[in-house]
């Protein structure tokens, strides 16, 4: 049988890259077949090199909120490439979008850029641990904050797809001071308090949880942690690496009305390239070196290319006051369709959605937390997926991945999709 590009690629691949991704859950591990090289991708929809099409509900793991290749980021980005790459040194663009951040989400009174999500998390559990100068952590089961060491605990996403403990590299020593606790368990986070009040440097925490899938939080929980914090003098960091300028204008943080002492941004806010920040209180941020003795430096920090994109892609968030309004009824359309067509298919489905952010879980539910989503029927979704593939949807190969919409979305889009989970539940 004639292999597919798809194919040769990753027999290619497999010679020079681990498992022929460069990031794990890529792999198709979990779901079985191989994955798909893609060539390119405009609007909703992407095309692989062997020119299949498919309605693209990963959009890079959430970042594309308006689509493939939006015509003013588009330009933004290739203005900019007139000008140079990178120079190593500030641009009056780093002080636009720093301003656009601190507009956007209002307890970020200074930031700091980055390149990536697990940059921004790494330097804000420093920040917090030089401004406590306390050392312990605490986060939740099934949260995933980047590959930072002392953060591979029990951290879902890649981790629990992929079925592994923790991670191996990891010494138990440099874990000592991460406790974790189940999500949506505030109970169980008084107890730690009660333990360790004066220890804990920080909480940090997914406000709504997307790397066990999507998961909400319980009413009560983040104002709890809010509580809790404040009482002990422990920082509480919400971590919006997925979820800011996603499920709201100002993040979840907007969505809940809950201020963090410091905030991780990613994902959005670069428009498709690499960028991600930490911010929060000025008085915490000013302890960053060249102020204070808190250091963390990066040579592509504020890249020009990325801040081009990352900039057009908030002014016209900023500039749209219905789009979340639309993103959210997108949202709200296909969770109660998938939920009708799993129903009407006789297959027990959970289908947890926040905007535009959902996640249908093989598991009657409710799923509130890691241990709950890790009881989904993951075999189940394994064929689901091949199922929707075949529909010519592109799903995050993992039950335990939030898929995401964009506003490239039309009504046919979503009717397309809604259509091919029907049908793919009823060959279940």
């Amino acid at each position: 049988m004639e292999r597919t590009r798809s194919q040769q690629l990753m027999e290619r691949a497999v010679q020079v890259i681990p498992g022929g991704v460069n990031s794990p859950v890529r792999a198709f591990r979990a779901v079985g077949g191989e994955p798909l090289f893609i060539a390119r991708g405009e609007g909703a929809y992407i095309t692989d090199v062997d020119g299949n099409c498919f309605l693209d509900c990963i959009g890079s793991w959430g970042p594309l909120i308006l689509g493939h290749t939006p015509p003013r980021v588009r330009q933004a980005i290739l203005t900019q490439l007139d000008c140079g790459t990178t120079y190593g040194a500030p641009t009056e663009a780093e002080v636009e979008m720093a301003e656009m951040l601190c507009r956007l989400v209002p307890s970020c009174g200074m930031v700091r850029m980055v390149s990536s999500g697990t940059e921004a998390t790494m330097s804000a559990i420093r920040a917090a641990r030089g401004f406590t100068g306390r050392a312990k952590i605490v986060k939740f089961e099934g949260c995933y904050h980047g590959h930072a060491d002392y953060l591979l605990a029990k951290s879902g996403s890649g981790v629990a797809t992929l079925g592994l403990p923790d991670s191996a590299g990891v010494p138990p020593s440099i874990a000592y001071d991460t406790i974790t606790v189940p999500y949506n368990n505030l109970g169980a986070v008084r107890d730690v308090f009660q333990s360790h009040a004066d220890q804990i440097a920080c909480v940090i925490v997914e406000p709504i949880a997307g790397n066990m899938g999507c998961v909400l939080p319980m009413e009560g929980f983040l104002e709890g942690l809010r509580d809790l914090c404040s009482q002990s003098g422990a920082l509480l960091i919400f971590d919006e690496v997925m979820t800011g300028f996603r499920v709201a204008k100002g993040g979840a943080q907007e969505l809940f009305g809950i201020r963090p002492d410091l905030t991780t941004l990613g994902k959005v806010m670069g428009g498709g390239l690499p960028a991600a920040a930490y911010g929060g209180r000025r008085e915490i941020m000013q302890s960053m070196a060249p102020l204070g003795p808190i250091y963390q430096a990066g040579t592509l920090s504020g890249n020009p290319l990325a801040v081009a994109a990352g900039l057009a892609t908030l002014r016209i968030i900023a500039e749209d006051p219905a789009l979340y309004d639309r993103l959210d009824a997108k949202g709200r359309y296909v969770a109660q369709g998938l939920k009708k067509a799993a129903d009407k298919a006789g297959v027990p489905v959970t289908v947890n959605q926040v905007g535009s952010m959902f996640t249908l879980f093989f598991h009657p539910g409710p799923v509130t937390d890691y241990a709950s989503a890790k009881a989904s029927d993951t075999a189940r979704f394994a064929r689901f997926h091949a199922a929707m593939l075949q529909q010519g949807v592109y799903l995050p190969p993992s039950q335990f991945e939030a898929a995401f919409l964009s506003d490239a979305m039309t009504d046919g889009d979503l009717e397309l999709l809604v259509g091919a989970a029907a049908k793919a539940l009823q060959s279940l």
